[in-house]
């Protein structure tokens, strides 16, 4: 545990970690010492020697000093380790996440880093605070009982010697059976919590179909998994402490034997051989307690491995210097090449060539899978590509500076996320500086303004978070406003108006044309209305750009694009009848 957690902490943090150990290991040793000194003062007091019983308590008064000195001050110690290691933790994750490409953030690792955070972090420090104190004395204090042991009479000195290795090697396959154990049950607690999550998120669509009343399965699923592996973890630790305390009182039983076999010699040396005994007993329980601790170690190294996977996640490289921009490329995009595949997966970009001129309203189209929206994150360098030059603003995204990516870069995505906060605070986030003549005009163009005068609080309506107290449409709404008030010479919109009303996709409409006034737009369009409103169209097909150019040049041009327009504008008219 001790070279996962100099790791984790860094090399500014060693020499403190070592300290700590050195005091730990020192009060250890005087407690075992301490200890020692019963047996020769056991042995005067039980001959009557009250002369050398005086000295030896001397001794024991002096030694017990000592070790509550070092204990105190190794005390003190573990809880500012465990400080440093919650703040230094929470830091190093932190300023780590931010650099961490965005793509790393879906599926399974959002549930994943919260666990981590939270309770992965707490098990940590715990452990520092709680038992590694307890566990180092519980293995030094009875090395060094063993070694005094061997100066007084050989025979149980070797059985402590012999001993030894076994009782090591259980301890650490108790302790590899409950780490095993508890990789099964942080997995399956980690899906739990996301099926928790997906269930309390997705309450309307769940309603809807009938699961909220008869049951989700994959929440029972994982529920009933988390069950079955909490059983399995419980039956592993059982099983583990029961080989270890049998190891443990099978060793002292020998010992006892030992000493009573000897019990018929001298009376001198009987009488040692029972302060010996009561010193053996205090041999043996430590171990006990390192029987019940290890375990726990353990865990907290597995949840220091998981903080390590985290921290070891390649962040996106920062170039030495800032990039140079040419003005005249300022809101240009460009992919030349670009190949790009998800981990353990197909390629989704096969080679794919298109640039975008500053100013213009370029539409992405294509069937589900083609690419569309793996193009927009690969422009805002959610991912690193696999080959080929992206570049944003006539500049390789590579040679510039995050900050100066982001801030050519406005998002607008169909999974919009607002914050827990007023809808004034989620539109100031595009640009905190602007002033309330420009947040009013983001409002009108986006159809904000309409929310604002509805609501009895206006602008400082909380939308919660989320924004659960907004319509799926306000949401987009809010998220426009954001990218209009930022201004920045290029928009991605991805499935901006996919589940969109004709109220709320008109709004879009408007706004994606003020956008346009202002920069470049690369949107994902899916309606007749939208795409035939780009200046040009670059239609995808696995992975490729198949064709490009105007709405009236591909329909004659391309038989896949004439098909495909053909359909989307057939379903605008579906109705519902009674």
């Amino acid at each position: 545990m001790i070279p996962s957690l100099i790791n984790v902490l860094g090399p500014e943090h060693r020499r403190a970690v070592k300290s700590y150990l050195a005091w730990l290991a020192a009060s250890a040793v005087l407690e075992g010492l301490a200890v020692a000194v019963l047996v020769p003062l056991l042995s005067a007091v039980l001959q009557d020697d009250l002369g050398s019983a005086g000295r030896w308590l001397g001794v024991l008064a002096a030694a017990t000093l000592a070790a509550s000195v070092v204990y105190y001050v190794q005390g003190m110690r573990g809880f500012t380790m465990a400080l440093t290691v919650l703040d230094t933790l929470h830091g190093r994750i932190g300023a780590h996440v931010v650099r961490m490409p965005l793509g790393w953030f879906a599926g399974e690792s959002v549930g994943r880093l919260s666990r981590i955070t939270t309770s992965g972090v707490q098990a940590i420090v715990s452990s520092i605070a709680h038992l590694m104190q307890p566990l180092v004395r519980g293995v030094l204090a009875p090395v060094t009982i063993a070694v005094v042991v061997c100066f007084y009479d050989w025979r149980l000195g070797l059985v402590a010697i012999i001993a030894s290795p076994f009782i090591y090697w259980c301890f650490r396959f108790s302790a590899r059976l409950l780490g095993a154990s508890d990789e099964l049950a942080d997995e399956a607690a980690v899906t739990s919590g996301n099926r928790v999550l997906e269930f309390a998120r997705h309450q309307p669509v769940l309603r809807a179909f009938g699961q909220s009343t008869s049951g989700y399965a994959p929440l029972e699923a994982a529920i009933e998994n988390q069950r079955q592996v909490g059983r399995k973890q419980l039956n592993w630790t059982l099983g583990g402490m029961l080989l270890s305390g049998t190891t443990i009182q099978l060793t002292f039983t020998v010992m006892v034997l030992i000493v009573v076999l000897l019990a018929g010699g001298p009376q001198t040396q009987s009488l040692q051989l029972v302060a010996l005994l009561a010193l053996l007993a205090r041999f043996i329980g430590p171990l006990a307690l390192v029987s019940e601790l290890s375990g726990g170690v353990r865990m907290a190294r597995n949840d220091l491995d998981r903080v390590q996977a985290v921290l070891d996640v390649k962040p996106l490289p920062e170039p030495a210097a800032p990039a140079v921009f040419d003005s005249a490329q300022t809101g240009a995009i460009a992919f030349e090449n670009v190949r790009f595949g998800y981990p353990q997966a197909t390629p989704v970009l096969k080679g794919v060539d298109f640039s975008v001129q500053p100013g213009s309203v370029t539409a992405l189209v294509g069937r589900s899978g083609s690419g569309k929206t793996t193009i927009t994150r690969i422009a805002a360098r959610f991912h690193e590509v696999d080959g080929g030059t992206v570049r944003i603003g006539g500049v390789d995204v590579r040679e510039q500076t995050t900050a100066q990516l982001m801030g050519q870069l406005s998002l607008v995505f169909q999974d919009v996320y607002l914050f827990d906060g007023t809808i004034a605070e989620n539109v100031r986030l595009g640009r905190e500086s602007a002033t309330d003549e420009e947040l009013a005009e983001a409002a009108q163009l986006s159809g904000v303004n309409e929310i604002v005068n509805r609501l009895p609080a206006g602008w400082d309506t909380r939308v919660g978070e989320g924004g659960a107290a907004l319509s799926g449409g306000e949401r987009q709404r809010v998220s426009i406003a954001r990218a209009l008030l930022k201004r920045a010479p290029i928009v991605l919109l991805d499935e901006a108006t996919a589940a969109l009303d004709a109220t709320n996709e008109a709004l879009v409409r408007r706004s994606l044309q003020a956008l346009s006034r202002h920069g470049t737009v690369l949107v994902i369009a899916h309606t007749p209305a939208m795409i035939t409103s780009a200046d040009r169209i670059l239609v995808l097909e696995q992975g490729t750009i198949a064709a490009s150019g105007s709405h009236d040049e591909l329909l004659v041009a391309h038989q896949g694009y004439a098909s495909m327009f053909a359909e989307r504008a057939a379903t605008a008219g579906w109705q519902l009848r009674a």
